[in-house]
């Protein structure tokens, strides 16, 4: 019997959940049921406790194929979706939360990427070069998240980010992955970076020169 992938996104909901990254109902989870629909957690539900029916299943333009339950409406999020599966046709999985230490590190440049520490867990986002110079692209916040969406495609469009994960200032991080597990993996990775960069900014005289 084949296992619902719902069941996978409400598992993830709910661990990201208990790490304070999807308090009450902000950010949302897909995977794709087909290479041109996927299923997408709906807007305004608890991450803490998602059922099968509070998902809806779209069409890579955002048409609704699926909805167990009349009341449900697609993430504010979709577009920004939509965007990461027709620029990665390889993902199966995005993944978007909010957590304190992602709004914090995206306040520390006023730049359109932020540097990431040269460390083992880069490893985790694929990247296994001797000490790498790596960046994540970073993206101004709008009350449109569509202007996000627009945004992510006109930069990835004519340059391929270096991890497959974006950061918009104030707002979150969004990974995307070939698998939910991968997915999930990523957003422990990138945070785990974010609390590394924010102890080192707030501890600078504990680092050695290195370079």
């Amino acid at each position: 019997m084949t296992t619902d992938i719902r069941n996978n996104l409400s598992s993830c909901a709910t661990h990201f959940y208990h790490l304070g990254l999807m308090m009450g109902t902000a950010g949302n989870l897909s995977a794709k049921l087909t290479p041109d629909s996927f299923w997408i957690t709906a807007s305004g539900k608890n991450k803490g406790n998602l059922e099968l029916d509070d998902f809806l299943l779209l069409d890579l333009e955002g048409n609704i194929l699926e909805n167990p339950n009349p009341k449900n409406r697609p993430s504010a999020e979709t577009s920004i979706h939509q965007t990461i599966y027709r620029l990665f046709p390889q993902a199966n999985a995005c993944y978007h939360v909010h957590s304190v230490e992602a709004n914090l590190v995206s306040r520390l440049t006023k730049e359109d990427s932020l540097k990431l520490p040269s460390i083992e867990m880069l490893k985790g986002l694929g990247i296994w070069q001797e000490n790498p110079n790596i960046s994540l692209a970073l993206f101004e916040n709008f009350l449109s998240v569509p202007k996000i969406s627009e945004s992510i495609a006109e930069r990835f469009e004519s340059s391929l980010p270096e991890v497959n994960a974006l950061l918009i200032r104030d707002h979150g991080v969004t990974v995307w992955a070939e698998s939910t597990q991968s997915a999930l993996n990523y957003i422990e990775v990138i945070e785990y970076l974010f609390r590394y960069i924010l102890l080192t900014a707030q501890n600078p005289g504990l680092f050695y020169d290195t370079q």
